[in-house]
């Protein structure tokens, strides 16, 4: 019989939702099989806390096992599963107003319906068919494989390794249903679902907002002043594009085409905003030329900023 989730994962009963995240994501990483390959009881452990997570993640299964409706498993307990899955359907069906017994069939051929065909002697096999629990995985992936789309091989709480597709444009939190991968039915029941949900790991250059990326791309002084044409990281690679003459830090230009594409679907834009970087240490020539710059312009940065305030 599986252990209470609460006490596997080291969280109280009254615990928030994103405390039990962070209880199962810290025992995860220290558990995970790919850390300790040929290691059982590690493997024993890992399995044990994403099945307690795998329910306490899942509102509706938490509620349910607080209340005595299934067990630590998952699994609805006898009782439960007799009343949800056949009282209310049986009542229907069954019910004949010009038969004896009330207008109800005989009370054998019921039960006999609910917990399998009757074996001989007048008597019962007792067999249970209910669907699998669902079991939930959290798996973190790279930015640009979520943006590209790949695949990986991950192991399952069960300790399965099975072949995970993310479809391109995958974004952060989504979850990816993986039928017939979850729990083992009841008698002749299908398996319940996987539910992997992804995690997508930041990126140190590229941020995502819907299917648009941006990026911030440094120039040099001269490049601004004169323009230039420059290489550009982007999802599916570098491009080259033109920077105008004249440009300003927290200019924005775009890349159309060269955001996310889900599918057959358009693709979004990149956006480059730019950023003037200065050399860490200014020669004499720089400095001759900004100061004559300077005697000379009569340009006022700021004038803009004071009509505004």
């Amino acid at each position: 019989m599986a252990k209470d989730p609460y006490e596997v994962l080291g969280v109280k009963k009254t615990a928030t939702q994103d405390e039990i995240k962070k209880a199962y994501r810290k025992l995860a990483k220290k558990l995970h099989p790919d850390l300790h390959p040929g290691d059982e009881d590690k493997k024993a452990q890992f399995q044990a806390v994403a099945a307690a997570n795998d329910l306490l993640s899942d509102p509706e299964m938490r509620r349910r096992y607080d209340a005595g409706e299934i067990d630590a498993s998952g699994h609805e307990r006898p009782e439960r599963q007799f009343y949800h899955q056949y009282a209310d359907q049986e009542a229907g069906r069954r019910y004949d107003p010009g038969a004896g017994m009330g207008g109800f069939q005989d009370a054998s051929d019921i039960f006999s319906d609910l917990f399998g065909r009757r074996a001989g002697g007048g008597g019962f096999r007792q067999e249970f068919h209910a669907r699998g629990p669902d079991t939930r995985y959290h798996l973190e992936v790279d930015f640009l494989d979520a943006a590209r789309g790949t695949k990986r091989s991950v192991t399952m709480p069960d300790g399965k390794t099975i072949e995970i597709t993310i479809p391109a444009g995958l974004k952060d939190g989504q979850t990816l249903r993986l039928r017939g991968k979850g729990g083992p039915g009841l008698g002749d029941g299908p398996p319940g679902d996987a539910l992997v949900t992804i995690a997508v790991r930041p990126h140190p250059v590229f941020t995502r907002d819907g299917d648009d990326i941006e990026i911030e791309l440094p120039i040099t002084f001269d490049e601004a002043v004169l323009g230039a044409k420059v290489d550009v990281p982007t999802i599916s690679g570098e491009v080259s594009m033109t920077i105008p003459r004249g440009a300003s830090s927290g200019h924005r230009l775009r890349l159309k085409g060269k955001g996310i594409r889900k599918g057959r679907t358009v693709a979004g834009n990149q956006y480059v905003r730019l950023k003037i970087v200065l050399p860490e240490k200014i020669d004499d020539q720089m400095e001759d030329l900004a100061r004559r710059w300077r005697d000379h312009a009569a340009f006022d940065a700021r004038k803009e900023l004071r009509r505004k305030t």
